[in-house]
């Protein structure tokens, strides 16, 4: 749909393991704070609209479409009223063109929603219905769904703490192409977060992050790149240059 494309928006231990175990948490729980601190706060959202001046045509246009029910027409309409983009910003109409994608299902309604509701804009703040709105548009594929659920799990914001779960969400959100979650899960792998320590993911995704302009990844990318053997720069490289953005609409095919 052209008229749509810019609006893409562990176990039982016995009891002298205690001691290692406390320590390990000690320093997982280190590393995370250190994730946390070294996210790309000044990059643009997954889920921020890319803005485009519509004619009054395209609006009402749209509009039919949204009125007669369609879904991506809906979650489209929500983001320019969002935005303000030809038409007055009224967060309150968006939210209702999003409520409406998002009992139809729509991913980006379901992830913009969520974003609304955990920033209390338009809807009652609530990080638990976020939550719930995020896992919803990352099932069903959304990058931004998959983003802000990871970055939840990692902050134990709305779900318990899990870097397992976090490590999962940005890798799909990395799948889809995200260059923040590729940081993201490319510093998990170099520091074994949520992850197996693997130097030649680490790389892969730093690397496909830094090729998108990702400033943090391009720092750390050098210090991976030094501690790769030849062989492994050379299965790495591969890796990057096999890399293929998984799209939204194969996601739920691969997924069940």
């Amino acid at each position: 749909m052209e008229l749509f494309e810019d609006f893409s928006l562990q176990t039982y231990m016995k009891p002298k393991s205690l001691v290692v175990l406390v320590l390990l948490s000690l320093v997982v729980a280190g590393t995370a704070f250190f994730l946390l601190q070294n996210h790309a706060e000044t990059e643009t959202p997954p889920s921020a609209p890319v803005a485009r001046t519509l004619s009054g045509a395209e609006v009402s246009a749209l509009a039919s479409k949204a009125q007669a029910g369609d879904a991506e027409a809906q979650t489209a309409l929500g983001r320019i009223y969002l935005a303000g983009q030809s038409v007055k910003p009224d967060v309150k109409a968006a939210v209702k063109w999003f409520q409406s994608a998002a009992a139809q299902n729509e991913p980006e309604a379901l992830a913009t929603l969520g974003e609304l509701t955990q920033a209390g804009q338009g809807v009652p703040k609530n990080i638990e219905e976020a939550a719930r709105l995020y896992r919803l548009a990352a099932e069903k594929g959304s990058v931004a769904g998959q983003y802000n659920l990871a970055f939840l799990y990692e902050s134990g914001q709305g779900v318990p703490t899990d870097q397992i779960q976090a490590a999962k969400w940005y890798q799909l959100a990395a799948e889809g192409g995200d260059p923040i979650a590729q940081y993201d899960i490319g510093q998990r792998y170099e520091l074994g977060v949520g992850v197996a320590s693997n130097r030649v993911q680490a790389y892969k995704w730093l690397s496909l992050a830094a090729a998108q302009g990702q400033p943090d990844s391009i720092k750390l990318l050098k210090k991976v790149k030094r501690d790769l053997s030849r062989e492994e720069l050379t299965g790495a490289s591969q890796l990057v240059n096999a890399f293929v953005p998984r799209q939204i609409n194969n996601f739920e095919k691969i997924n069940k």
